[in-house]
């Protein structure tokens, strides 16, 4: 700034109401001192002022899987609302990896922004507390971590895989197939379990079979596809739960290629309603995550605990309901276009 002040011929006290307050200046000084920035290439140190004034305007947002259009959304919701406040949002990918979510916090930590937005698939409080005790304060986003003493914003998992089961019960499907990973990740484990309810509900007109995949990738569920048509065509299942819309698609292309029929043999529906799995040739069924309500949600409850004391401020859980979007996956193309 000093340089600025000294090429432009005003004061630096010019230099900083030109930065912060534009109108306290003259427009012709204004210019002039913004042409001397330019051929500078000054760039203001925004974290240097910010802990000058004692106080950040940067949110730090972790997200485990940036490719999955929910994530996206819960970024595209944080960041709408960051600008309406005027704040900013870093956003960093932890890639499926514990370790690289956790480094990212420390980034976060270490860059002094002024709270978190956490979107993990997995247990996270050593990082979370870690990172508390530091003054930065987290708010975690579509994972229940049953700590009463963090703010959260979730999407009912349960009832997602409940609605799945249910929308293709109600298309007369008897033999349900849910298609998971791992059942350490919570959304996994919820949403079998809602699965596991709906059939319960049915009676025993209706039987539900697991088969586990490796991963929530395509590769995994072109595994599975070719599993189920090496199978005589009464033992396979008629309706097919993919817990993720990845798996969904990748088993809708092996049956496709085998010809099978969907939805007229086997209906397909995914559960997270991922855009990068919405440009097959057979519109994928899925349940809708509300991410865009999410991130918006998340950061409205970090502002708040970033603006209250830590005795006055109370912790809430947002519970945001899912809904079943219906394509031709499981309803059939005519049903669609005549919708």
């Amino acid at each position: 700034m000093t340089d600025v002040a000294r090429r432009a011929g005003v004061a630096l006290g010019t230099v900083s109401n030109v930065l912060n307050y534009p109108e306290k200046v003259s427009p012709e000084t204004v210019q002039r001192v913004r042409d001397v920035i330019d051929e500078l290439g000054f760039v203001r140190n925004t974290n240097a002022r910010d802990l000058a004034g004692g106080r950040s305007r940067t949110i730090g947002l972790s997200v485990i899987d940036i490719s999955n259009s929910l994530f996206v959304d819960i970024a595209r919701g944080a960041q709408n609302f960051a600008e309406e406040t005027g704040l900013n949002v870093m956003i960093a990918n932890s890639d499926n990896k514990l370790e690289s979510q956790d480094a990212s916090l420390s980034f976060f930590d270490g860059s002094r922004v002024a709270g978190i937005l956490l979107a993990p698939m997995q247990d996270s409080r050593a990082s979370i507390d870690r990172v508390r005790r530091h003054g930065r304060p987290v708010v975690v986003l579509n994972y229940d971590d049953g700590d009463d003493d963090t703010c959260r914003v979730l999407v009912d998992n349960e009832l997602v895989g409940y609605l799945a089961a249910q929308h293709l019960i109600s298309l007369g499907r008897t033999r349900l197939a849910f298609i998971g990973g791992r059942d350490n990740l919570q959304p996994v484990h919820l949403r079998r379990a809602g699965a596991r309810r709906a059939v319960e509900e049915a009676g025993g007109r209706v039987t539900l079979e697991e088969i586990p995949t490796e991963t929530l990738d395509p590769p995994s569920g072109a595994e599975v596809g070719r599993a189920i048509i090496g199978r005589p065509p009464a033992d396979r299942p008629d309706g097919v739960i993919a817990v993720t819309d990845l798996l969904g698609m990748a088993i809708i292309q092996v049956f496709n290629g085998a010809g099978v029929a969907v939805p007229s043999d086997i209906a397909v529906m995914g559960c997270d309603h991922n855009s990068a799995a919405w440009g097959g040739t057979i519109s994928l069924t899925s349940v809708q995550m509300r991410g865009l309500e999410m991130g918006r949600e998340g950061l409205r409850l970090l502002i708040d605990e970033i603006s209250t004391s830590r005795d006055e401020h109370v912790h809430q859980t947002v519970m945001l309901e899912p809904a079943i979007v219906a394509r031709e996956s499981t309803v059939g193309r005519s049903a669609v276009v005549q919708r």
